[in-house]
């Protein structure tokens, strides 16, 4: 796995917006789901004069409890355009496009998400939604690579732990891992809002497939957030006792948002697919 030099603390100059740097567009679009049975939409930011003569990795980013395909871009101070652009301008990460799900998998309009354990079922059922349907969209209608070195997962909070989950449960697809502030849920535990069962228990969270490790395993939190509390850090110590080597770090602060979703993203995207064969 590859080693990280960390930068805890995004820099400025990677999410400031520069009247000299082209940015990539984004659009809203529709698919139709048929592991869940209805039509779903996702949000795509293209590169800056995407071409589609070329082909391009592709970062699925998951998003928290409450959200939808639009939350993370609505918040400004992610300034996930910016990082994308001004990365790829400088040369510190590849031409990336960048996918927005919806990671609430259900048909039923009259379900909603809420803190209760029925109520965050369809989020575990993601994956299949995301291998079955979402995936095969993107590579019919993009022009993307396919293979595992150019195919990324990250999220932040609820999708930051099933941002764990897909990895740990598909390497075969994720060369690179990116959970910022994942939340409870992955294993049993419990937190101020309640109690989770668990999607695996603590000495089944490693590699399904120990032929396909990924290059980059990565897990941030800030410092004090009082939001997911410890939980980043005692999956940090889980995988340790598995001895799954990843990538572990503390953002200084107490945000549970942007401060987070930056440092952790401008890491990872220094790092990621650069084991990229084309």
């Amino acid at each position: 796995m590859k080693v990280m030099q960390i930068v805890e603390t995004c820099p400025e100059s990677a999410y400031r917006r520069d009247g000299g740097v082209s940015y990539g567009k984004v659009y809203h679009e529709c698919y139709y789901s048929r592991s869940i049975g209805c039509e779903r939409y996702f949000n795509i930011l293209l590169p800056a004069d995407y071409d589609e003569t070329k082909k391009y990795p592709v970062l699925y980013l998951l998003h928290g409890i409450f959200g939808d395909e639009n939350v993370l871009l609505n918040d400004e101070n992610n300034r996930l355009v910016e990082i994308f652009g001004n990365m790829a301008a400088d040369g510190l990460a590849k031409e990336t496009i960048l996918v927005l799900p919806n990671i609430y998998a259900t048909s039923d309009p009259e379900m909603k998400p809420s803190f209760s354990p029925d109520s965050v079922l369809p989020y575990n059922d993601f994956i299949k939604d995301l291998v079955e349907d979402l995936m095969p969209y993107i590579r019919e209608h993009y022009s993307v690579y396919t293979d595992r070195q150019n195919q990324a997962i990250a999220g932040f909070s609820l999708g930051g732990r099933q941002t764990l989950y897909i990895g740990l449960q598909r390497p075969d697809l994720f060369g690179y891992i990116c959970a910022i502030s994942p939340a409870p849920g992955l294993t049993p535990g419990q937190d101020w809002a309640m109690v989770h069962e668990g999607q695996m228990q603590e000495d089944e969270a490693k590699f399904s497939d120990d032929e396909h490790l990924p290059y980059v395993l990565m897990i941030c939190c800030c410092q004090e957030d009082g939001v997911v509390g410890k939980f980043p850090q005692t999956y940090h110590e889980i995988l340790d006792r598995n001895s799954v080597e990843h990538t572990w770090y503390e953002v200084p602060g107490n945000d549970h948002g942007p401060v987070a979703v930056r440092s952790g993203l401008y890491n990872f995207l220094r790092y990621a697919f650069q084991e990229n064969e084309g």
